[in-house]
């Protein structure tokens, strides 16, 4: 059954886009050479001349090129653009698969999860310092997360961070800031069912701390009760929502 709660006018507009599930959308669509062509536009366009040669390279003689500052450039944009991060994982995916086939070796792979276990380690002193920018690194981890498998399955490496920095989001202070709910919930939908396979014994406990926030923090703002209801209940039902709560979570974004 579907809680309605009222929601304050205006809250919705500049959160609209939290509802929108990115999970899994390209996973029927993946191409093993290279990007689609709007795909590939936006994250050419993101880079300096020296950077999109360097992709240029990786996509035909992935032997050539440096993966470190490859790999080093990838995550620099990702951390300051989070329309870019969003879906930089798909660009990381290319350049594994191109030098998988082309040179049978996985430098850029290894080199790219080096760099996001630094930014991991640091993640406390960036988020003191930008929550904007905190928020792309946990964006970018998952978007890698939900991109890059090894033998198809997921890069077990990445499962532990990822919940760690779930479990930050879900903190009283930061269900106190709108960045944050919107990338807990944006994450949840987008690799939430993956990391549960992995673990379910740490997604049951976030989602405790999810439902005691909802429950027993007086202080959260209605929009954010609303995304924290929704998750809730989308992965009660099996990560999904009957065609009834879609309707009700998504009018009350769309009013």
């Amino acid at each position: 059954m579907v809680m309605h709660m009222s929601v304050e006018p205006g809250s919705v507009s500049k959160r609209a886009c939290a509802l929108t599930s990115p999970r899994n959308q390209e996973t029927n669509t993946r191409e093993d050479s290279h990007l689609n062509s709007s795909s590939m536009d936006s994250a050419w366009t993101a880079f300096d001349t020296e950077t999109q040669t360097m992709l240029q390279t990786a996509m035909n003689d992935p032997k050539r090129v440096d993966m470190d500052k490859l790999s080093n450039a990838i995550v620099e944009q990702s951390l300051k653009d989070l329309s870019f991060c969003k879906d930089a994982g798909r660009l990381c995916y290319t350049v594994v698969q191109a030098e998988s086939r082309k040179a049978a070796s996985s430098v850029f792979r290894r080199k790219l999860l080096n760099r996001l276990q630094q930014e991991f380690t640091a993640r406390e002193e960036i988020r003191k310092r930008s929550v904007e920018e905190w928020v792309c690194v946990v964006t970018f981890i998952c978007s890698v997360f939900d991109y890059i498998k090894v033998n198809d399955a997921p890069v077990v490496a990445l499962v532990d961070p990822i919940y760690d920095c779930l479990f930050r989001l879900a903190q009283p202070d930061a269900l106190m800031n709108e960045e944050e709910v919107d990338c807990l919930v944006l994450q949840l939908h987008r690799v939430g069912e993956q990391l549960e396979q992995t673990n379910s014994q740490r997604m049951n406990q976030l989602f405790y701390l999810l439902r005691d926030g909802f429950l027993l923090q007086q202080d959260l703002g209605s929009m954010t009760r609303l995304l924290l209801l929704e998750i809730l209940e989308f992965r009660a039902s099996g990560w999904t929502l009957t065609e009834t709560a879609h309707k009700y979570y998504y009018s009350e974004v769309a009013d």
